[in-house]
C-alpha cells in the first residue's frame, strides 16, 4: 500500500554556494551570513534543542494553536484538499492537520533538503496508509511545477508553519505569497504561521535563552565554516547578540567580533574589528492586521486567525480573492 501511496519528484535544486556566500559575505560591508546556513547536521539538531527550551515559546504555542482549532481549520480546508507542504522539514506538524481533515486527496511535502525530505516523507506515507504522499524536491522560494497530483476534484491549500515567513523582508512576503498564489493556482488557500509582535523582553529572552542554546546555534555558523572551508575562526572570539528593533518589528541576530582579529576562509583573509558584527538573521513579527495587509497585497483575503491565549503566536487562513 505504501509503495502506491507514496511519489518522490527530484526536481534538482540548485542551492546556493556555501563557499561564495561566506566569502561574498564576509567581505561585504556590513558582514552577513545567509541564515539558510544554519542548519548543516550541527545546526539542525540544536534547532530542535532550542524549540525545548522555556523561553522559547514559538514552537510549542504554534503547535498547542493547530491542535486547539484543527476542527475550524478542517472545516475551511473541507474534503479532498491537496495539502501543500513549504518547506516541510521533519513534516511534524502536518500530522496534527491530517488527522483531522475529512479526506485529504493527498499531501505535498517541498523541501530542498533531499535527504530529509525522503526520509521524512516515506515515514509519513507509512503511517498514513491511505494518503497519497507526493514528495517534491524544491527551492520553494523559487518558481517551479507541481507534479500532476491524484484524487477527486479538490482545492490546493498551502502550508507554511513555524515562523519562517518572518525570516523574509516584508517585500519578499508579499513575492513570496504571489509566488504561491501561481503555485496553487485559482481558488488556492494558505494556512501560515507568523509570530505577533509583543513585549520585547519576552522577545528577547527567546532568542538568549540561558541555557546558551541559541548562542550554540548562532556561533555553529563559524564552525560549520572552519569544518567545510578550512576556516581559522577563533570562535571563542565572537559571542552571540540577539537585539529587538522596534522600528522594524523584528528580531536582529549578530555574531559580534570580541577583538580585533583576522582568519582565513577557503584560502581568503578576512579581517574583523572590535565590536563589528555579522548579520545572521532577521526575524520579523506582525500585529495581525499589519501581516493581513500583506497577504492583501499578494491578492490573498483573510478568513480567519487562531491564537494562543496569551497572543503570542497567530496561525492565518487566507483565501485568494
Amino acid at each position: 500500500m505504501q509503495d502506491a501511496a507514496f511519489g518522490f519528484h527530484d526536481l534538482a535544486p540548485t542551492e546556493e554556494s556555501f563557499r561564495d556566500a561566506v566569502l561574498a559575505g564576509l567581505t561585504h560591508e556590513p558582514k552577513t551570513l545567509p541564515c539558510k546556513f544554519f542548519y548543516d547536521s550541527r545546526g539542525s539538531a540544536l534547532f530542535e534543542e532550542i524549540c525545548l527550551v522555556p523561553e522559547y515559546y514559538l514552537t510549542r504555542t504554534e503547535i498547542a494553536i493547530l491542535e486547539e482549532y484543527a476542527g475550524e481549520i478542517a472545516a475551511h480546508i473541507g474534503p479532498n484538499c491537496r495539502l501543500i507542504e513549504l518547506g516541510s522539514g521533519a513534516s511534524i506538524k502536518v500530522r496534527i492537520l491530517l488527522e483531522a481533515l475529512p479526506a485529504p486527496a493527498a499531501y505535498v511535502p517541498v523541501d530542498i533538503s533531499r535527504d530529509l525530505l525522503r526520509e521524512a516523507a516515506a515515514q509519513l506515507a507509512g503511517d498514513f496508509p491511505d494518503l497519497p504522499v507526493i514528495a517534491v524536491c524544491a527551492d520553494y522560494t523559487r518558481p517551479f511545477q507541481l507534479p500532476a497530483l491524484p484524487g477527486p476534484p479538490g482545492k490546493r491549500v498551502g502550508f507554511f508553519p513555524g515562523s519562517t515567513i518572518g525570516n523574509f523582508e516584508p517585500e519578499a512576503v508579499v513575492r513570496f505569497l504571489r509566488h504561491c498564489a501561481e503555485l496553487l493556482g485559482p481558488g488556492g488557500e494558505m494556512l501560515i504561521g507568523v509570530d505577533l509582535k509583543k513585549d520585547p523582553d519576552i522577545l528577547e529572552a527567546a532568542y538568549n535563552d540561558r541555557a546558551g542554546t541559541n548562542a550554540a546555534f548562532n556561533l555553529n555558523l563559524l564552525e560549520r565554516i572552519n569544518r567545510e572551508l578550512d576556516g581559522d575562526i577563533d570562535v571563542a572570539r565572537f559571542e552571540h547578540l540577539a537585539l529587538y528593533s522596534e522600528e522594524e518589528g523584528r528580531m536582529e541576530l549578530y555574531l559580534r567580533s570580541l577583538a580585533t582579529q583576522s582568519a582565513t576562509v577557503a584560502g581568503r583573509r578576512v579581517e574583523f574589528a572590535q565590536g563589528e558584527r555579522i548579520h545572521t538573521e532577521n526575524s520579523y513579527k506582525y500585529a495581525i492586521p499589519e501581516f493581513r495587509a500583506l497577504a492583501a497585497r499578494a491578492g490573498f483575503a483573510a478568513v480567519d486567525t487562531w491564537t494562543d491565549p496569551a497572543e503570542l503566536f497567530s496561525v492565518h487562513y487566507f483565501r485568494q480573492e
